[in-house]
């Protein structure tokens, strides 16, 4: 028995010898993936932080100038344009009469003050020669004026005639985006019925809601934050107006932030943050963060902000207050990218991945 157990202790070793003569491949780590929240983005409404949706500045209710039926939609939610695009076309047949009745009126009425004319002249000829009277002069001078502006007036309807028959183009007045279509291809509009919404892409901006406790605190021209949800980095802006009235189901009012330099890849309908900041690079005050973000080093509390060139740089922090999971810390920098979860395994100078990467 003694001889079997020693024979088995042999066995395995030679075992594990050969098996460490193997090949070893060499393993390459990753950098490890965090999870991060920016610092000025996340607070509630008191820290001066607001939700918004990237809008154009110039949205047009596109509409016909004469009624008819919509024979052609050449567009559809979504669509970009440009300027001179023929969008919709509605029937003509009705507009072509009415254009073609301005030009009958027309030569009805230049029949009208030629024959005016001619009576006048042969008139002034008789009474030059004391044929006839004075008041019979003028009563065919008075025919000849009275001819003369009934074919003025048949011109101008002839005009318009014209003119309305052009209008059966709905054509876009510049480069931008059709946000809505309300109006389909056989439907019966009459002339100023909005048919489509078209969303110029010239100027975008930021349209935020702002309660009404807190809209006094703003200024036009006031400077302010934006960070994109979808998009790295922030872009500086203005305030370029506020509502003057609150929305009456939200009781908010509505704030128009323009953004002179837009980040690449902006584009309609983007979620953005706002916050009132006079300096992107000022301290964030009161940033809630997850209690996860927390370590501490001796006494003093720290968090791990990733830097430009993805590496973890340690940063002290001041804790303010506690709220359930949460906790208020001072000291972070308004666009520090924070981890807020697995910070005990990390180490200062490690190279990491987030979210956006």
């Amino acid at each position: 028995m003694k001889n079997f157990k020693f024979l088995a202790a042999v066995f395995l070793s030679g075992v594990v010898l050969l098996s460490g003569c193997g090949h070893k491949e060499a393993v390459t780590d990753k950098p490890v993936l965090v999870k991060t929240q920016q610092a000025g983005t996340a607070g509630s409404e008191s820290s001066g932080t607001y939700s918004g949706t990237v809008k154009g500045r110039y949205e047009t209710n596109m509409a016909f100038q004469v009624g008819g039926q919509i024979i052609s939609r050449n567009v559809q939610a979504g669509s970009r344009v440009r300027a001179g695009d023929v969008l919709m076309v509605i029937d003509a047949r009705d507009v072509l009469q009415q254009s073609n009745q301005g030009d009958a009126q027309v030569a009805s009425a230049r029949a009208q003050l030629e024959l005016a004319e001619k009576n006048l002249e042969r008139y002034t000829q008789l009474f030059e020669e004391n044929a006839v009277s004075r008041a019979t002069l003028d009563q065919y001078q008075t025919n000849y004026d009275a001819a003369f502006a009934a074919y003025r007036s048949a011109y101008a309807q002839q005009k318009q005639g014209h003119n309305a028959l052009g209008y059966t183009n709905l054509v876009a007045g510049a480069n931008g985006v059709v946000s809505a279509v309300v109006a389909e291809e056989g439907q019966v509009v009459s002339a100023g019925q909005t048919v489509l919404t078209l969303v110029q892409t010239g100027e975008m901006e930021v349209e935020i809601a702002v309660p009404e406790n807190k809209v006094s605190e703003l200024t036009i021209g006031m400077p302010v934050s934006v960070s994109f949800w979808a998009l790295k980095g922030r872009a500086d802006g203005t305030i370029r107006e506020i509502s003057p009235m609150a929305d009456s189901m939200a009781r908010t009012y509505k704030v128009r932030v323009s953004v002179p330099e837009p980040p690449e890849g902006m584009q309609l309908g983007m979620t953005a943050s706002v916050s009132f900041k006079d300096d992107s690079n000022a301290v964030a005050d009161n940033m809630l963060l997850p209690l996860t973000a927390i370590f501490q080093d001796g006494d003093t509390p720290q968090v791990w902000v990733v830097g430009e060139d993805n590496t973890l740089i340690a940063k002290a922090v001041t804790v303010e207050n506690f709220a359930d999971d949460k906790v208020m810390v001072t000291g972070l920098s308004a666009g520090d990218l924070v981890v807020t979860a697995g910070v005990h395994k990390l180490h200062e100078g490690q190279t990491v991945r987030t979210e956006a990467d």
